[in-house]
């Protein structure tokens, strides 16, 4: 189905153009809809297939701006959440009595979600559920309390979201400081139009316990060591470029490592994808060597 989609590039002009293009693709109407998907269903009919992802490709645009201010390129994102809306229309079944709109949506915000927990790095995130849930819902909260009262949350703040959130008081106060570290997470962009939330939003939190606290930060540094240790096998230029991307707390764009190793975006983007395979297979060897 990718051969479905409008061109998308990583320029300011290239993304707006896509957006433009998109837009101006009209919705179905009901009936519509349910023809297409029904033919896609019972025929595997190709072009019902690409008259659906293209009238919805406008959601995923909506969705992943939604998600701008983690620090990752929108191209990125819309590129994912793509990828989500072609399973989600590949898995709909319209007998259910929904619109496909409603039922991609989740896969569009799980596909995104899913690049955006594994792009960035294990120490700045936190593995548990609880941890996760904070990572997505602790900005929101900072920016509400910053539109009512015009400043930055502080220690008296951290009860309230803990229970906000269904999370101790020590998890706000240590994900504020990894938070803190990236430019990007503060700057209030989009505001607060995603009000349907997140799946990670319904993840179950279980309150641990302390032998289960340090069961997990035992976990944690096992991960960051195998991470590290999986860095020293790239080559020297992936190394470079998965630093400067993921794990800096000024991520470089593609244009400065373009820029810096001569080459052009493109490559730049072809070589850190291969990098994040490579580093992901050799993490997972060493999770089974252990």
């Amino acid at each position: 189905m990718s051969n479905f989609l409008p061109a998308l590039s990583d320029s300011n002009t290239g993304i707006l153009s896509y957006i433009n293009a998109v837009n101006k693709i009209p919705s179905l109407e009901y009936d519509e809809e349910y023809s297409l998907a029904k033919r896609l269903l019972d025929e595997q009919d190709v072009f019902a297939a690409k008259k659906l992802v293209e009238s919805h490709l406008k959601l995923v645009v909506k969705i992943a701006l939604s998600f701008r201010n983690y620090g990752l390129p929108v191209v990125e994102l819309i590129s994912e959440g793509n990828l989500g809306l072609m399973q989600a229309v590949k898995k709909f079944n319209p007998e259910k009595g929904f619109r496909l709109s409603t039922y991609a949506m989740w896969w569009i915000r799980a596909s995104i979600q899913e690049f955006i927990l594994k792009s960035w790095s294990l120490v700045k995130i936190g593995t548990t559920a609880a941890q996760k849930k904070l990572f997505f819902n602790l900005g929101k909260l900072k920016r509400r309390i910053f539109s009512a009262e015009g400043r930055d949350i502080n220690s008296d703040d951290y009860k309230f979201i803990a229970n906000e959130l269904n999370v101790s008081e020590e998890d706000v106060a240590e994900m504020n400081v990894r938070l803190k570290q990236d430019r990007y997470l503060d700057e209030p962009l989009g505001g607060e139009d995603n009000d349907g939330g997140y799946l990670i939003d319904i993840i179950p939190e279980t309150r641990v316990n302390q032998e289960n606290l340090i069961a997990n930060s035992q976990e944690a540094r096992k991960r960051k060591s195998m991470l590290y240790n999986s860095l020293k096998q790239l080559n020297e230029r992936e190394q470079y470029i998965i630093e400067a991307r993921k794990l800096r707390e000024s991520p470089l764009t593609l244009e400065d490592l373009s820029v810096h190793f001569n080459v052009s975006k493109e490559r730049i983007r072809q070589i850190e994808e291969k990098a994040l395979e490579k580093l992901t297979s050799l993490v997972k060897l060493q999770a089974v060597e252990v």
